[in-house]
């Protein structure tokens, strides 16, 4: 066993950066901060142009509920994200073994979004990690 940072910490990592890399993929334009925000991501939204808080989540599943699956969305103090804080939540699902998928959803001022894996699609707006070059215009 490898000794690095906590597992928390790192799931956290991994659940931001293909959170990101899933917007990118997707016509998003993601910024960063250089000091700490409420939020985990500002980025633009391709179809409106319009700048978007973003709380990014891991997804838990919860085989003692059917395999459904959970986003908890509250801050460190237990209050949830209200819309000063977040317009979206990305939650990234990362089973062990499988790539990851990544959805977004509007910020409904609750402390937990709850889905069955089946129905995740269709209750969420699922972002792929693949690269959509389609949705870019070329360059003259």
């Amino acid at each position: 066993m490898v000794n690095i940072a906590h597992i928390s910490e790192v799931t956290g990592v991994y659940s931001e950066l293909a959170a990101r890399l899933a917007l990118i993929a997707n016509g998003w334009t993601v910024h960063s901060a250089e000091t700490a925000e409420a939020y985990d991501i500002l980025a633009t939204d391709p179809l409106t142009g319009e700048h978007k808080r973003i709380q990014c989540k891991t997804i838990r599943q919860r085989h003692d509920r059917g395999g459904d699956l959970v986003v908890i969305a509250k801050k460190g103090n237990g209050t949830t994200y209200d819309l000063s804080d977040a317009d979206y939540i990305v939650g990234v699902w990362a089973a062990e073994g499988n790539v990851p998928r990544v959805f977004i959803f509007e910020n409904r001022l609750l402390g937990e979004y709850w889905c069955s894996a089946a129905r995740a699609s269709e209750r969420w707006v699922e972002l792929p990690l693949a690269l959509n070059r389609s949705i870019y215009a070329e360059a003259i």
